[in-house]
């Protein structure tokens, strides 16, 4: 019986060590579109961490590691890359680390909040480019 008993508790626990953290998926709060520091600790901090760099709690259940947003400025010979920022926030780009269609593509969860008003899903994308931007260390 103890044995057993031994048997399940070791099974138990290597399941539980193996397992891969999920990431709970739910649906993106109303911020305003104004605020990207408010936009990013909604949608983004998540997996690239409240301090931006990609740390986040969900950043473990990826398969590819959330980028370090505060140094993109530095790793591209000190000039901000914003059009490929934009990009990448818009769904423009494949995105390794945003995985499948599964991780949002924020150009159409944005397009959605606004109801297909252009200006506020730019207006979005720019604030919050902007706000990766003032957040850059060198």
């Amino acid at each position: 019986m103890l044995r057993r008993l031994a048997i399940v508790c070791a099974l138990f626990a290597t399941t539980i060590l193996s397992a891969q953290p999920a990431v709970k998926k739910v649906s993106p709060s109303q911020t305003s579109p104004a605020s990207g520091k408010e936009m990013f600790a909604s949608y983004c901090s998540a997996c690239h961490g409240k301090d931006a760099i990609g740390n986040g709690p969900a950043a473990s259940a990826l398969k590819v590691t959330p980028a370090d947003l505060t140094s993109l400025t530095a790793r591209n010979s000190g000039k901000f890359p914003e059009l490929k920022v934009y990009s990448a926030i818009k769904g423009d780009n494949e995105m390794p680390a945003h995985g499948s269609k599964d991780m949002p593509v924020w150009g159409s969860v944005f397009a959605a909040m606004a109801h297909g008003n252009e200006g506020e899903i730019q207006m979005r994308i720019s604030n919050l480019v902007a706000y990766v931007k003032s957040i850059q260390k060198m």
